[in-house]
């Protein structure tokens, strides 16, 4: 975190009110050619796509430079609209420390192939450009076909000397890799400096950290010796994707552990009932069948499950995202609220109080920049 003391957070008008960001903010085929079709056919299937259009991500809370989002009603930045009122939107600490703006991205991912082997730098790398940024993530699957995984961290025994062997030769990297198969409702915490790659057949959600007002950064090691065409689709005549095998060599935390135990430290814990209230969390009532299940919390962001039929109370706190993936949400705050569908992203900010939620076979993911960092 970049705390900035002499921030302006004086407030400037009436507190904000929840709003629905535009559903659509999709990245393009030549940006994610790897992508599959659940995002359209499923969890957006209300805007009414071709139901086999291939999408990669949707960027469904971002700030970030490349694929901002936007306020569906005014059609304005979800970024201009929290600079405006920092204090409201993010609570003061969390304004101080994050230099006025969000430093969450929350992204829908589906892996249609095998994404590039990939490893992020941490967001205080001294290598970073003056406009990059570590990224964080982690990742909440949603969905998986029979044996789909993911590729997590080194096997044991694999050194720096094995991969850049490996790489050399272009050799199966994967062979060096843990394959880690994986069922809807998991949760892995993917600090930086680990090598990954989710692997076909696999939807998540994945929040990330972003440096605000910066881009994440990803070096590539490996891209299965893929090529495609200029549009994005696979083309045996088409060019490889960017590597960037020594960057990417140089962030790898080779201290890290490998092999079983580094699948473990990645892999959350589900509690089977709501614990005892925690920071950010809040209260985890059981007087209906709405029910919070907390899923990850870590220095960078926590996120929680909302699932089932009934209403819930989440009280007053930070900011908060609020992601649906199945059924219909109310969100019921003083002087009104948001009825949410399937593929419906909300941006609660921390001005808005106590917040009720009213579900119908619902079905969704609520994140929060955790700070503290």
């Amino acid at each position: 975190m970049h705390l900035v003391p002499d921030l302006d957070l004086a407030p400037t008008s009436a507190p904000p009110r929840p709003l629905l960001l535009q559903p659509d903010n999709f990245t393009p085929p030549t940006r994610t050619p790897w992508g599959g079709t659940r995002i359209a056919g499923r969890y957006k299937r209300g805007l009414g796509l071709p139901a086999a259009a291939t999408i990669g991500e949707s960027w469904e809370l971002s700030v970030e430079p490349s694929f901002p989002s936007r306020v569906r009603e005014d059609g304005a930045l979800l970024a201009d609209h929290v600079a405006a009122q920092p204090v409201a939107w993010l609570g003061e600490e969390g304004a101080r420390a994050c230099g006025g703006q969000l430093p969450l991205l929350l992204k829908l991912l589906d892996a249609g192939e095998d994404l590039s082997v990939q490893v992020h730098p941490a967001h205080d790398d001294p290598r970073l450009g003056a406009d990059e940024s570590g990224k964080p993530e982690a990742w909440i699957i949603v969905d998986a076909d029979p044996g789909a995984g993911l590729f997590l961290g080194w096997r044991d025994g694999v050194a720096r000397a094995d991969v850049e062997r490996c790489l050399a030769r272009r050799g199966p990297l994967e062979q060096l890799l843990n394959f880690v198969p994986v069922a809807p409702g998991q949760v892995y915490d993917v600090p930086p400096g680990t090598p990954h790659a989710i692997g076909k057949g696999v939807t998540v959600v994945e929040p990330q950290y972003i440096t605000p007002g910066k881009r994440g950064v990803t070096y590539r090691f490996f891209d299965w010796d893929r090529r495609y065409a200029p549009d994005g689709r696979p083309d045996p005549a088409g060019r490889p994707r960017e590597l960037h095998e020594a960057q990417a060599l140089d962030v790898t935390d080779w201290q890290a552990p490998t092999g079983g135990a580094l699948v473990a430290r990645c892999r959350q814990a589900r509690p089977v009932d709501p614990p005892a209230p925690r920071p950010g969390l809040g209260e985890a009532p059981r007087q209906s069948g709405l029910r919070l299940l907390p899923l990850i919390q870590n220095r960078w962001f926590g996120a929680a499950e909302v699932r089932g039929s009934g209403r819930l109370a989440l009280p007053a706190g930070g900011f908060r995202s609020v992601l649906v993936l199945e059924g219909h949400l109310e969100l019921v705050v003083d002087g009104g609220g948001l009825t949410l569908a399937q593929g419906d992203c909300a941006a609660v900010p921390a001005a808005t109080g106590a917040v009720r939620l009213e579900g119908r076979q619902a079905l969704a993911i609520v994140a929060w920049p955790w700070g503290g960092g």
